[in-house]
């Protein structure tokens, strides 16, 4: 059964300031995906009915922005499509004819209320394909219906905007749709109905209006081709469907197409419950989560991975990450019941370790992968010790541990950005000026807003529990393990010296160009939460109770403590002003996890630690629907911001609410 329960009235439906900031996402598998708000109306440049990945699971461009969809029923014109233009004009005002949004598994479903007429529409895309449909049934009605549809095209890269003036597209009729080239190069763009009449046009809309990038303070302006209208009468229970692709081959069968899609989603779900066939108490907030997780679970072939896999870090924006990828690969995969998933993803990123270092990021534009990260390495020593938990995989753990091993090596020795062990106390030192490594990235220009440059506390938290995990699966396929059991020993008798007993918590940093860093952060949170910790028990109590104290909100952890000068309550403004506040108070959705099993490891009591996980429950109907935000306010009411959809948010949420499963 599809979970249900995520609908709105027209109480949310029929009020633009709700509409437009609950925004609905549907993906393909392979980088692609589209994404738009409730209200029908564009507020981001990342906002599409086809942004397709070309170059999968990058090269994203927007090639259909949306359908202008318009009724025509007895003597009345009804606007179902919601604009807005420059000067912050809204025309038309289709949402007010929204009676009613649903999610249905992963797909957006509208209720149009026309007279006494209820038409429905669903968007969902092709898995594996640049391929989006979208499939109009006729309810209800008394009399015939008549839809026109403007399809609007583009041909941008997703970060960008388009101007219009002096652009000449090449639409061709074909047969039940049209072929549109922006330019000759050009992918071509097929737009395809499985009824309507096609009537070719080529007319630029200028201006409009990206109220969600004015905010962000950026270009808020963008210009669409309308290249065709669709039209088709529809009697009471007939239904229309409008196909958009990139793909050589596709067909306009929507029923087909649905139900394909509807299969899929099942097999998700029956993958869950398989995994899990002692629980029948997950709530829909669970099952939710499954099929959220699988929106960020993307192709990446390789000459000796052709079905290889990774992880998109978040929605509309980011690519695939190493960091978030191996944080979000236990929950997004081995949670989910796909840990084949899972294998497929440690075997493609061990084809790009260098030095001893995963990559951080992979480019939209394809160049050479950054491994500018102290801490996404250690966090796949992490991901593989969570994979071989569940599968006892001894024949990937013989095909990784040169890899493993190789990096512990490199990291001994040192590598890049000054990235080395510190033969005077065992701790993992890293760092340099102008470079950014652990997950407190932001960089504005020259100026890294968080260095962290020294010993920060989660990156030897991960390098103790990497050392602990070598050893481990050293002995489970007869490899030598002594060496990797001293460094770790050694590495956990002096982690004592992040322990601040005079504040009750740990450094943040130790060893850094200004000394020891006693910022009350939420990074040692890791030291409890990890498999291995190396803090004693009063000491793991005290860093739960620091950050319960001062960090916890219902979504996440802030990143610095309000007490803190430093602390900066809200996210917003330019890109400046948003990178200033990233982490200095700004609250992050995935650290909501770890803290839960902290706690549960801490005090042992399952259902208070699922407490605190279920304030999410609520955050599936706001900013992305069925899904979870990257980041929010520091302040009340904790206001999401950042990707409306953020993996390891979704990943760490799941796990954790596993993990605190109170006792039957």
């Amino acid at each position: 059964m599809m979970p249900v329960g995520i609908h709105f009235g027209r109480e949310v439906c029929g009020v633009l300031d709700l509409a437009e900031t609950r925004e609905w996402l549907v993906t393909n598998g392979i980088g692609g995906y589209a994404s738009g708000t409730i209200a029908g109306s564009l507020t981001r440049c990342y906002h599409g009915l086809l942004v397709a990945a070309l170059n999968p699971p990058l090269g994203r461009t927007l090639l259909v922005s949306k359908l202008d969809d318009t009724v025509i029923y007895g003597d009345r014109f009804y606007s179902l499509c919601t604009n807005r233009w420059a000067g912050n004009v809204i025309s038309p005002h289709g949402y007010r004819q929204i009676e009613r949004f649903t999610l249905e598994g992963s797909i957006p479903v509208w209720r149009y209320a026309c007279g006494d007429a209820l038409l429905e529409k669903r968007i969902w895309m092709q898995p594996g394909a640049n391929t989006t449909y979208v499939h109009y049934h006729l309810l209800r009605a008394s009399q015939p219906l008549t839809l026109n549809l403007e399809a609007l095209v583009n041909y941008r890269d997703y970060h960008s905007r388009t101007r219009g003036q002096g652009w000449r597209m090449t639409v061709v009729p074909i047969e039940q749709g049209v072929c549109i080239a922006a330019f000759p190069e050009a992918t071509q763009i097929t737009i395809l109905s499985d009824r309507a009449e096609v009537t070719p046009t080529h007319d630029w809309y200028y201006g409009f209006d990206l109220a969600a990038e004015r905010e962000r303070g950026l270009s808020d302006q963008d210009d669409n081709l309308h290249t065709a209208t669709f039209q088709a009468t529809l009697q009471p229970g007939e239904s229309l469907t409008i196909v958009a692709s990139s793909e050589a081959k596709v067909t306009a069968d929507g029923e087909v197409a649905l139900k394909n899609r509807r299969i899929y989603e099942q097999k998700l779900l029956g993958l869950w419950r398989t995994s899990r066939p002692f629980e029948s108490r997950d709530p829909e907030f669970a099952h939710r989560l499954v099929l959220a997780a699988d929106q960020f679970i993307v192709q990446r072939p390789t000459p000796e991975e052709p079905n290889g896999k990774t992880i998109i870090a978040g929605y509309h924006w980011f690519s695939d990450w190493g960091r978030d990828t191996m944080i979000s690969l236990p929950g997004l995969t081995l949670s989910t019941g796909r840990p084949e998933i899972a294998r497929s993803i440690l075997s493609t990123f061990a084809q790009y370790v260098d030095q001893g270092m995963i990559p951080n990021r992979f480019p939209d534009a394809g160049e050479q992968p950054e491994y500018n990260t102290v801490d996404a390495t250690l966090w796949y020593f992490e991901a593989v010790r969570s994979y071989y938990a569940v599968t006892e995989d001894d024949d990937l753990i013989r095909e990784l541990f040169p890899v493993l091993a190789e990096i512990v090596d490199w990291h001994c020795r040192g590598t890049r950005y000054n990235i080395h062990l510190d033969p005077a106390d065992g701790l993992l030192y890293a760092g340099e000026q102008g470079v950014q490594l652990t997950w407190m990235d932001a960089k504005i220009g020259d100026w890294v807003v968080t260095p962290r440059i020294g010993k920060p506390v989660e990156i030897n938290a991960l390098w103790y529990n990497a050392l602990r995990t070598a050893a481990h699966l050293a002995r489970r396929i007869g490899k030598p393990h002594q060496e990797y059991e001293a460094i770790a020993d050694r590495a956990q008798a002096r982690f004592s010296r992040f322990w601040n007993a005079e504040l009750g918590y740990c450094y943040d940093v130790l060893d850094s160009p200004d000394g020891d860093d006693t910022s009350l952060r939420p990074n040692q949170i890791f030291a409890v939460s990890l498999t291995e910790s190396p803090l004693n028990q009063p000491q793991q109590k005290g860093v739960v109770d620091a950050c319960s104290r001062s960090l916890l909100t219902s979504h996440g952890l802030r990143s610095r403590a309000p007490h803190d000068p430093l602390y900066q309550g809200h996210y917003g403004g330019d890109p400046v002003q948003r990178d200033a506040a990233y982490h200095q108070g700004t609250v992050w959705g995935w650290l909501l996890g770890p803290f839960a099993l902290a706690h549960l490891r801490v005090y042992n009591q399952p259902a208070k630690a699922r407490e605190f996980l279920e304030p999410m429950i609520n955050h599936l109907n706001a900013a992305g629907i069925g899904t979870l935000s990257e980041i929010f306010d520091g302040d009340a009411p904790m206001t999401p911001k950042g990707c409306i959809a953020q993996a390891w948010t979704i990943a760490e949420v799941l796990r954790a609410w596993l993990a605190t499963e109170p006792p039957s």
